[in-house]
């Protein structure tokens, strides 16, 4: 069964509390329950982790052990040249991002794509649905490249 990592960067802890209006009220527990028994549903072994430090997502990347990752590194997606260089260095696992808004809907800040350059694919505005997309595009890419045991 492939592995996968589900990245989440900062804030998004405080997911169901934070800016409900832009993120909705799903805690991320919540979010981590669904997106585990979506990805057992389609035969992934998925494991959920959550911080608020860059450098910790880059250990976490750095690691390996996954088949491919998952990540929203929230507002570090738009900025870190370090965490885009960890997902190159991770090469050839597939690293997908996701985000829970429509970032180039928002600031324009938010419309570079630092990290999300460095990735396999992006999937964005679909809230929390978008993992669970992510997951199945993930199964498709995986069986194609024959990493999909």
């Amino acid at each position: 069964m492939p592995s996968v990592l589900v990245l989440h960067g900062p804030n998004l802890g405080h997911l169901g509390r934070r800016e409900p209006e832009r993120y909705g009220r799903e805690t991320l527990a919540e979010l981590d329950a669904r997106i585990i028994a979506h990805g057992t549903a389609i035969g992934l072994d998925v494991e959920c982790r959550q911080t608020n430090h860059e450098g910790v997502l880059i250990d976490w990347l750095l690691a390996g052990g996954a088949d491919a990752v998952l990540m929203n590194a929230g507002a570090l997606a738009h900025t870190s040249l370090a965490l885009a260089d960890a997902v190159r260095s991770i090469a050839p696992t597939p690293v997908i991002e996701v985000h829970l808004s429509n970032t180039v809907a928002r600031e324009e800040i938010r419309h570079a794509a630092v990290v999300g350059a460095a990735c396999r694919a992006r999937l964005e505005g679909f809230g929390g649905d978008g993992y669970l997309l992510a997951l199945d595009g993930l199964v498709r890419l995986l069986r194609r490249s024959g990493d999909g045991r």
